[in-house]
């Protein structure tokens, strides 16, 4: 399995300028390729070589092997856009830009050697120190370096690392754990856990409500706070999705479960019809981002991860089988059956992925009060 650890780089200020030219003519021949690929309708890593490597060549100052990198670059950014659906058979292949973007380093232009880094620059190499924490010394003694990419943020340069580490030894016994991914609430598991998410909604409200006062306002210090707060969201709600998904798999450990089944959410907001405040909320709302740290966090432990059609799952009653009646976080039964919706979301799909079929008995279970947000 792949892994990538993000080393921070202790440069002089000489490095950073020598680091901030390459960058600069990276940008340059990848702008330069954009035309070439548009117009052939060609992200193919060896067509485009055959087409632009010369041209680069001649009017790029990068070697030949940062060149076969820039191209490389491009391709992968229009396959992402094909993948989204942003290049279609009947329209012209839409022209991207790039600004301050990442330099990709393979295994002929950085050399790692300890704790230093040989990078290639415009005016050769040179030798960085690697500022690396305990994690990032076991990643890199537990597998095989790979391809890199070079980003500066914030005037400080990281060395993104990709590591191939051997593949865990899967479970093959074991109970399945569900789990349901939710904007009120973050995630539920059939084990009978619920992480909220009222305070994280509430700070993205307030951080949207920011950048909307500062954009109307369009003072300079307005767009200095703006850039200030910039990111500030999105690493909040990366972390708290790395504590939950980490806090997910321990607790599947715990109990011993070999597969953790969830939704398969993909489309999910081409389907959304609602009104303009509740698209915004949801088009903001990071599952995905959730669902895929929990599955490399499983995965690299040994528990299968599983996706499975989420239709009815959150209507189904998981004690009879039957349809249900759920009421914002409150889920009722004909059969008797009392229980958190969510928490009744992820035990039927545990169900699904263990393939067993939906109980007949009911369990008595303790009554849960409407609009419980945990």
């Amino acid at each position: 399995m792949m892994r990538t650890a993000s080393i921070k780089l202790d440069v002089t200020a000489e490095q950073s300028a020598s680091l901030r030219d390459l960058q600069s003519a990276y940008v340059d021949a990848c702008n330069k390729l954009v035309p070439v690929a548009s117009d052939h309708r060609c992200w193919n890593r060896v067509a485009l070589h055959a087409l632009a490597y010369t041209l680069l060549r001649s009017t790029t100052p990068l070697g030949s092997q940062m060149v076969c990198n820039a191209i490389y670059s491009v391709c992968k950014a229009y396959k992402a856009q094909k993948e989204l659906g942003r290049i279609r058979k009947d329209k012209p292949v839409p022209i991207i830009g790039f600004k301050k973007s990442s330099i990709h380093f393979d295994k002929r232009t950085y050399t790692i050697k300890g704790d230093m880094v040989s990078l290639y620059t415009l005016g050769g190499r040179i030798s960085v120190p690697m500022i690396m924490g305990q994690h990032q010394h076991e990643m890199l003694r537990s597998g095989m370096p790979k391809e890199a990419e070079l980003i500066c943020r914030k005037g400080k340069w990281y060395f993104n690392l990709v590591v191939e580490k051997e593949d865990t030894e899967k479970l093959t016994s074991g109970p399945v754990v569900g789990v349901d991914v939710g904007e009120n609430n973050l995630a539920a598991t059939s084990i009978g856990k619920v992480y909220g998410g009222g305070d994280l909604r509430h700070r993205r409200d307030k951080h949207l409500a920011l950048r909307r006062r500062l954009q109307s306002n369009g003072s300079r210090s307005a767009k200095q706070k703006l850039r200030q707060v910039s990111g500030k969201e999105q690493r909040r709600v990366k972390h708290i999705n790395h504590e939950t998904s980490k806090s997910i798999v321990q607790e599947a450990q715990k109990t011993g479960a070999s597969k953790i089944t969830m939704e398969d959410l993909n489309h999910i907001r081409d389907n959304i019809k609602a009104g303009k405040r509740v698209r915004t909320r949801l088009h903001r709302w990071a599952f995905r981002q959730l669902q895929t740290f929990i599955q490399y966090k499983a995965e690299a432990v040994g528990i299968t991860v599983e996706f499975v059609n989420p239709a009815y799952t959150s209507q189904t009653c998981s004690a009879c089988g039957s349809l249900g009646n759920r009421d914002r976080h409150r889920f009722e039964c004909l059969c008797g059956l009392r229980a958190h919706a969510d928490l009744n979301a992820s035990r039927n799909l545990a169900r699904i992925g263990s393939g067993i079929p939906l109980s007949k008995a009911f369990v008595n279970t303790p009554d849960v009060p409407s609009g419980i947000d945990a």
